[in-house]
């Protein structure tokens, strides 16, 4: 190796990073070429065949182990860059993807049917009126899977559907519901979550043998309840089914965590206040309805997708995201149960359908996803 200083060695990468610019601009005007033939005649995007031939070509032209991994590497990044630019080009020319979502001044809230799992006094029954307001028409359903499924047939408006807890985490399998019904995300409202301990009239704490509550809400509560290793735990559908359960059997020996509201509701005593293990505790609900509507002031997009099952994939459909300067806030994986330790990816993000940088990154996530699709946009 020739005895050069550093900064011999920084004025050559300085000379040649210059001729790389030169000569990515010089392919990226190609590229542009190639994207008004591909406009032309129809012609996909994304040819992942001719991907892969180039780079096992350009791969052979380097001379180390390390190099051609290099090379690899680079190439795969060049490949992506050029897809972000040739997506910008078809949505420049009305080629873009359809979202099928339709734009509206606002989502209407008056005059609706609204359903929610559990009985009233639940989180979700507070999250309704949130939401809605006191005089909504509400009513409930035993089952979570039963909102969405009245909302697709047609019986209420839209349905109120517990999607993740600050402390609990994500309420997983409201995740697969999202897409086994063709409902869509119009709006989200934010419940804070105050867990009591309540009991019959006339119990006290050391009466207490079985506690009831939604397993979330169990788990909510876990340092509070672990005090007491007697306590037989059993989940339930929901926080106030557990409540009224316990008030229609009128056994102190049994206790519900649920909220001061259900509490109130059904005339229990407190037994213990605010149990929960973290104080400020919240639970995120999401608003559906049947048609796939956005509002004009909309900010936040969900959308899931499928990628194949290889190396790099979801390194490398994440930069549609990152080339079209979207902020991606929420991703979460679930397994796909025909396709065994294959992945489904739900992904919240910020933006309106409107802008062009947010159609440009979903035009490339449908080409490049196995399976996509928009959740709402709200």
């Amino acid at each position: 190796m020739k005895n050069l200083d550093l900064k011999e060695c920084r004025d050559k990468l300085d000379v040649i990073d210059k001729e790389i610019v030169r000569l990515f601009e010089e392919r990226m005007s190609v590229c542009g070429d190639v994207a008004e033939y591909k406009i032309g005649t129809g012609k996909a995007v994304y040819d992942a065949t001719r991907e892969a031939q180039k780079i096992a070509a350009v791969q052979e032209l380097a001379h180390s182990e390390f190099n051609k991994e290099a090379v690899k590497e680079i190439f795969s990044q060049l490949m992506s860059v050029s897809r972000r630019f040739q997506y910008g080009l078809l949505s420049a020319h009305g080629m873009g993807m359809d979202t099928g979502f339709t734009e509206v001044e606002t989502i209407g809230k008056k005059n609706k049917k609204i359903v929610f799992q559990g009985v009233e006094g639940a989180y979700s029954h507070a999250a309704a009126k949130l939401y809605f307001g006191e005089d909504a028409d509400l009513y409930h359903v035993p089952e979570f899977e039963d909102t969405m499924r009245e909302v697709e047939e047609g019986c209420a408006d839209y349905a109120v559907l517990p999607i993740e807890n600050s402390t609990a985490g994500f309420v997983i399998n409201n995740y697969d519901l999202l897409l086994k019904y063709k409902n869509y995300i119009v709006g989200e409202v934010y419940v804070p979550v105050a867990h009591m301990l309540l009991g019959v009239p006339g119990a006290k704490l050391s009466d207490i043998r079985t506690v009831y509550s939604h397993a979330q809400a169990l788990a909510q509560s876990s340092d509070f309840l672990s005090v007491h290793k007697d306590w037989k735990q059993i989940a339930v559908l929901n926080t106030a089914v557990a409540a009224k359960k316990v008030m229609e059997k009128k056994d102190p020996s049994q206790a519900a965590v649920a909220s001061r509201t259900a509490g109130e509701l059904y005339g229990m005593e407190i037994l213990a206040e605010e149990i929960n293990n973290v104080k400020g505790n919240t639970t995120r609900f999401l608003i559906l309805g049947k048609e796939p509507v956005y509002a004009k002031t909309a900010g936040k997009i969900s959308v899931a997708f499928e990628i194949p099952h290889k190396s790099g994939s979801l390194y490398n459909i994440l930069g549609n995201f990152i080339f079209n300067n979207v902020n991606m806030t929420m991703i979460e994986s679930r397994p796909i149960p025909e396709k065994s330790f294959e992945y489904r990816f739900f992904v919240d993000f910020e933006g309106n359908l409107s802008d062009a940088g947010v159609r440009n990154a979903l035009t490339g996530l449908a080409a490049e996803a196995s399976v996509m699709r928009i959740l709402g946009n709200y």
